[in-house]
């Protein structure tokens, strides 16, 4: 299934929505459910009360009785659920002979141009939202986030203080932290924000060039050990071949039975923080460049059991297994390596395909799109992301 885009929702249903227990407003064709920020707002709860259900663009721009600055529409953006048609939308779309391509909200491009002929103006030229990451497209994975809106706004973390203790001491529900760990955040300009706070936290960053030069003097080790326990060098290569293509059914099982073990997982702090160290963080900050390969304690921990493996499955030939792990250990390196320059780098016609992929896999569709340095993995099992073509566009 592609990413649920946000609803277009009835008038009626909108208008509904004027006390303090639910209060949406809008803007244009824009629906903001701003519940939980009445408290907080400097002026009142009660003077967002006043337009409860209904439009607030004209009284935000109201420079007399109500100025608002930059922050106010940021909080507004975070408060995005859905659209709504309004009346002169329904009256275009009731004449149109195409009313697909108007609703549901956002409307195409041909769907703009026939509202614009019709005298609907407004914020209509709006994209697709994704309802379980609140996000549009690549680019909001490094738009900064306002710490201390999103802290107000959505009760989960601070990022000022180390995240660690408040997912350990938080009590929170696994519905809400998947909730809230599947909206990415972006931090001070893609820095790290604290873990631990304490002298744990060098060893939760990795420097992407440290794998190479960390894991490329075993895997040439392997091999060339490999090579001189076998007896033909075609023989060596079909193992260490067959390691390489191994390791992309591993990457693709781990990130999906592992990583994203999202269903199973228990309702307690051990495996909501288990989950978190292991690949929430990730979804949660997806851009901090220090944590976006796996540190080398970490690894190590996860690839002794498949040398191990390899050594149980082959035991029939020793060089064999090694040449094997060999090339899966290979694998990971580009894996890790293809990994950051995804987030972080411009690369050749196949990578920004993968880079547009991959990156959807963090704003659209968390479900899908399990495969990094392919999609192979994801065309086996039926999981390829559906991009673009599912959208429509803006």
């Amino acid at each position: 299934m592609p990413g649920r885009t946000l609803p277009t929702l009835p008038r009626s249903d909108v208008a509904s929505h004027n006390s303090s227990k639910s209060c949406y407003v809008t803007i244009g064709t824009n629906v903001y459910d701003v519940t939980s920020f009445l408290p907080d707002h400097p002026g009142g709860g009660d003077l967002i009360m006043e337009y409860g259900g209904n439009d607030v663009k004209q009284i935000l721009k109201d420079e007399l009785s109500h100025s608002h600055s930059e922050a106010a529409y940021e909080i507004l953006d975070d408060s995005l659920i859905g659209f709504v048609a309004t009346e002169p939308v329904m009256k275009t779309v009731i004449k149109s002979s195409h009313p697909d391509e108007i609703v549901p909200l956002p409307p195409s491009a041909n769907g703009e141009a026939e509202l614009r002929d019709n005298g609907v103006d407004g914020d209509l030229k709006q994209p697709p939202v994704y309802a379980a990451t609140g996000m549009s497209s690549a680019e909001d994975l490094s738009r900064d986030t306002d710490i201390s809106v999103d802290y107000k706004m959505h009760k989960f973390l601070d990022l000022n203080r180390p995240l660690f203790p408040q997912i350990w001491y938080g009590g929170f529900s696994t519905d809400f932290y998947l909730e809230q760990v599947h909206r990415p955040r972006h931090y001070r300009g893609g820095d790290s924000a604290p873990l631990f706070g304490n002298f744990l936290e060098p060893l939760t960053k990795t420097a992407w060039w440290v794998i190479p030069i960390i894991w490329l003097p075993p895997v040439a080790y392997g091999t060339y050990h490999g090579f001189q326990g076998l007896s033909t060098a075609p023989e060596a290569i079909a193992y260490w071949c067959l390691g390489l293509f191994l390791f992309t059914l591993i990457e693709y099982i781990v990130h999906r039975g592992l990583f994203h073990v999202d269903k199973y997982l228990p309702d307690n702090r051990v495996g909501i923080t288990a989950h978190f160290l292991l690949h929430g963080i990730h979804h949660y900050l997806p851009m901090d460049r220090y944590r976006l390969v796996m540190p080398p304690t970490l690894f190590l921990m996860l690839a002794i059991p498949f040398y191990k493996l390899a050594h149980l499955v082959f035991a029939y030939n020793e060089f064999a297994a090694i040449e094997v792990f060999s090339g899966g250990l290979f694998g990971y390196v580009c894996y890790d390596v293809t990994h950051y320059v995804l987030h972080h780098r411009n690369l050749p016609s196949y990578y920004r395909e993968l880079k547009k992929y991959h990156l959807q896999h963090h704003f659209a569709d968390y479900e899908n799109g399990f495969g990094i340095t392919s999609r192979f993995g994801d065309w086996v099992f039926g999981t390829q992301l559906e991009y673009v073509k599912l959208v429509k566009a803006a």
